[in-house]
């Protein structure tokens, strides 16, 4: 079979005793498809090699002057169009008679030369090595032995060419590099039985995709699976064996699902013991830019994970090369890598993250930081923008899905919670409320709901750790982010992709690690303000439909003195009538002034209201000094509805886009999220606990003897009275020791956390949900994010302010009262700052992204005049007249500052 280039997979089973009964149509099959493969592989060389006659004539021969070449999918294409249509075989020019090309033109003469050669005698290291394979499955595989060998053999001869030769035809295999430096490298006749028996498998497989019983496949078929394995085993086929104890590649046993048969550190050393020598480079980034092209095919066509497990370790040896963040793999052969990788399904990707999860912070680092300059070098060479989104770009969004396994790698191997979720965290029923015609909601605009969005993505679920488990990953949340990609993305686009056509394009959402907080905010609001404005046009539908007078927003009447019995009674009316009614854009006013609510009136409702829910004398809240946090009060005398309220205005603040000044420890945003208080969480929310408990934990002497503590604890309620509470049954006969410290800890850090606060935090929760129910935050947002979305930042920097500041009415930067204006602004108190944001505003603190993102406007206001300077809060927009002197300017605006309540009409 030598002589059509077949592997063992083609040969008639016939030939093995195991089907000595193989009729003699099933043969005669066989042989008419080698014949057919024989012929394609010669219209393959010529298309890629040519017939070696410079002065060619045949337009579908490389050597001929006029032909255009191809690359290797496109030349296996035409080969089989080709003999299809039995055009015109060249016979070889006597110079080419002989030679062995594995390479194709377009891979570069050094690969051309790197792979040509055979073996000579004593490469391996004294041994005699084996006669040159001729299919693909006889190709070796390469051990570090066998390296050393090679490289001990090289330096006695001064020569490097057999190494460079041996690397880059070893690298450019998917068969071989999938077994090389495997733990069990020599082959067993076990193995070679059951690498006998899969082929012999695979034949049968093949069979009954032909349609029959032991029908063989016809000329066409034959045709078009050549063509799909044309660019796989081309460079393989003729190439020298390495191994020298086999003529077939090792098997080794099936690994289970979370082994990977590699020796890493043998990989490694190997790389290092490669790096010292020139010219092995160019072999290595020849060899992985053929490899990855075949092994994309292989992914995305032919399913050959499935039928290898061991298909996975190629891309664990890749990945553990140090050089492939140099410039030389940035330009094609990593891009063409990432797509390959990119290909493999969910539980080969769980597999790598599992492999990936044990190695240390540095390696994992190096990984984040290689995929990292491949997206960053793409973006700032690649003119993105409207016209040419970044979502379009192959490279950029394979090296994201390849960040992504790396990300969960360094989740999974970070220190993880094991505290179990909340049961009670389920999203609210999202039909409460609802109207019935669902099918008009969708045509008006609304999210179907078989599309909403999915809390967690596959790998996630496959690897069983999501971004919350994680308390402290490998590598910091924060070096996934890259913000050259984050500049040239157009989030409507990506939303869009994301929200409408998750099935066609790529959206940077689904992999949201890689998204800086203001690009996830802007996505967010996005999300809402498409919802706000579906319910308005459901609203108008059934305005006309039904003849009901129904109003378009969320309006809200309120009197300044009474905001919160206003506006918790407004809100438990609408919470129990119609939630729905809470997804309509927020409108608030108040009563006997004139401000239209364009945005700055909801700000100060939200301000006066958190004001006064965190008022001492409510008591719903307990308030620490020492960290100036606020908590659940475990005695609190209002009803869960007043917690369900507080909810629902925090959702409020969330889907309006407004900043609230409220204060909780991150406990709380990760409880919204479904995780449980743990006893690291105690850190922020009980500092002065958690020292004692941590001393508890670290204590060196008896714990029974020296401190007496039992499992029954005593805390103090609103009143200073104390109660105790039994972590477990006959708690105050159970004494804490050395070895149930632990259960002791983890008790209390969950009663004080989740049992001592349940009621009023799951109405709290309840409320929240019933306006967040349907939006991407829990998916975009890890709870530091989320705490920097409904607090905004707490970095005051006003330079950035005056940089992002714009001006009108007359004014520029260059202004005289314009440049007096900052040095007054550079010179108040950080007290001063917060007013004359709050009243430029609406809110004293920065959004996402700090001051920089805010867009204020100074605008002229007149002439000089004893008039104050006033504010338009819901663009941002500061009135200010052209005082005469600098004096007088800080006067009329610190009064304006400090004096400033309500609204009126200017």
């Amino acid at each position: 079979m030598s002589s059509t280039g077949l592997g063992e997979s083609d040969a008639c089973p016939g030939d093995d005793s195991k089907h000595s009964e193989c009729s003699e149509e099933d043969k005669k099959g066989l042989m008419k498809r080698a014949a057919v493969k024989q012929k394609i592989e010669r219209y393959y060389h010529q298309l890629t090699e040519g017939c070696g006659n410079d002065s060619c004539s045949n337009q579908f021969c490389a050597s001929c002057p006029a032909f255009e070449p191809l690359d290797n999918n496109a030349a296996a294409l035409r080969a089989v169009e080709l003999c299809r249509n039995k055009a015109r075989l060249c016979d070889p020019h006597p110079s080419k008679r002989g030679a062995t090309v594995l390479c194709s033109p377009d891979h570069g003469k050094a690969a051309a030369l790197a792979f040509s050669n055979p073996l000579p005698e004593g490469a391996t290291g004294g041994k005699v090595s084996q006669p040159p394979c001729q299919n693909s499955t006889d190709v070796g595989c390469l051990t570090e032995e066998q390296l050393e060998g090679i490289v001990h053999t090289c330096r006695e001869t001064g020569d490097l060419a057999p190494l460079v030769r041996i690397v880059g035809r070893v690298f450019s295999c998917a068969d071989a590099l999938a077994l090389s430096f495997c733990h069990n490298a020599t082959p067993s006749k076990e193995e070679l039985k059951g690498r006998q028996a899969r082929d012999e498998d695979k034949d049968e497989d093949e069979k009954e995709e032909d349609g029959g019983d032991g029908e063989p496949m016809d000329a066409e078929t034959t045709m078009m699976t050549t063509a799909s394995e044309m660019v796989d085993t081309t460079h393989a086929r003729h190439s020298p064996t390495v191994s020298p104890s086999a003529p077939s590649l090792p098997t080794p046993q099936p690994p289970d699902a979370e082994e990977i048969s590699i020796d890493i550190e043998a990989v490694r050393r190997s790389y290092r013991l490669l790096q010292e020598y020139d010219g092995v480079e160019t072999a290595l980034l020849n060899a992985l830019l053929c490899l990855s092209t075949n092994v994309e095919c292989e992914l995305a066509y032919h399913n050959v994970y499935a039928r290898s497990p061991h298909y996975l370790n190629i891309f664990v040896i890749v990945m553990e090369n140090p050089s492939l963040h140099s410039p030389e793999y940035l330009d094609a052969a990593l891009p063409t890598f990432c797509k390959a990788m990119s290909r493999l399904p969910t539980l080969a990707q769980a597999r790598l993250v599992r492999l990936w999860a044990k190695n240390d912070a540095n390696e994992l680092r190096r990984m984040v930081e290689t995929f990292q300059q491949l997206i960053t070098c793409r973006v700032i060479t690649q003119d993105f923008g409207s016209q040419r989104l970044v979502n379009e770009d192959d490279a950029v969004v394979a090296a994201t899905k390849c960040l992504k396994i790396v990300y969960y790698a360094s989740l999974l191997g970070g220190e993880v919670d094991s505290n179990p979720r909340d049961e009670d965290d389920s999203e609210e029923d999202e039909n409460d409320g609802e109207p019935t015609d669902s099918t008009f909601r969708e045509l008006l605009g609304a999210v179907p709901r078989g599309k909403r969005v999915m809390p967690f993505e596959p790998l996630a679920v496959e690897v069983g750790v999501q971004p919350i488990d994680c308390l402290h990953p490998l590598v910091p949340h924060e070096d996934f982010v890259n913000e050259p990609l984050n500049d040239v993305l157009e989030m409507d686009k990506d939303f869009t992709f994301f929200r409408v056509e998750q099935e066609k394009r790529f959206s940077f959402m689904t992999c949201p690690f890689i998204l800086s907080p203001v690009t996830k905010s802007l996505g967010l609001y996005y999300d809402n303000r498409i919802r706000m404005y579906s319910e308005r046009r459901i609203t108008v539908f059934h305005s006309l439909v039904q003849g009901q007078h129904l109003h378009p927003y969320l309006r809200l009447k309120v009197r300044r003195d009474h905001v919160i019995d206003d506006a918790l009674v407004r809100l438990e009316m609408i919470a129990l009538e119609n939630p729905t009614d809470l997804r309509k854009q927020l409108y608030v006013e108040f009563e006997g002034e004139q401000g239209v609510d364009e945005g700055g009136v909801s700000k100060e409702f939200f301000q006066l209201v958190v004001e006064e829910i965190f008022n001492a004398d409510i008591g719903m809240f307990t308030f620490d000094d020492a960290t100036h946090l606020f908590w659940f009060n475990p005695s609190s005398l209002e009803n869960e509805g007043q917690f369900t309220l507080i909810g629902i205005v925090l959702g409020l603040a969330i889907y309006n886009n407004c900043i609230l000044d409220i204060h909780f420890p991150m406990v709380v945003y990760r409880k919204l999220m479904g995780k449980r208080g743990s006893f690291h969480d105690l850190v922020d929310s009980h500092p002065t606990l958690y020292r004692s408990l941590h001393y508890l934990l670290h204590y060196q002497g008896n714990v029974e003897e020296d401190i007496m503590a039992t499992f029954r604890i005593s805390t103090l309620d609103m009143f200073g009275t104390p109660i105790s509470y039994d972590l477990q049954e006959n708690a105050d006969q159970v004494p804490v020791n050395n070895w149930n410290r632990q259960e002791f800890v983890d008790l209390y850090a969950n009663y004080i956390l989740n049992t001592s606060v349940e009621k009023q935090f799951r109405a709290f929760r309840h409320g929240f949900h019933m306006v967040t129910s349907e939006s991407p935050l829990k998916m975009l947002f890890r709870p530091e994010e989320i705490e920097l979305l409904v607090c905004g930042s707490k970095v005051l920097d006003f330079h950035a302010l005056q940089e992002a500041t714009e001006y009108d009415g007359g004014f520029s930067k260059t202004s005289r009262i314009i440049k007096e204006f900052w040095e007054t602004v550079h010179g108040f108190s950080e007290d001063k700052k917060c007013l004359l944001l709050q009243f430029t505003t609406g809110t004293d603190r920065a959004p996402v992204g700090g001051l920089g993102k805010l867009k204020m406007i100074i605008a002229k206001n007149g002439p000089d005049s004893d008039r104050l300077p006033t504010a338009h809060t819901c663009f941002n927009v500061l009135l200010l007249p052209e005082y005469a002197t600098q004096e007088k300017l800080q006067e009329r605006l610190l009064k304006a500052i400090t004096h400033a309540k309500g609204f009126g009409m200017l």
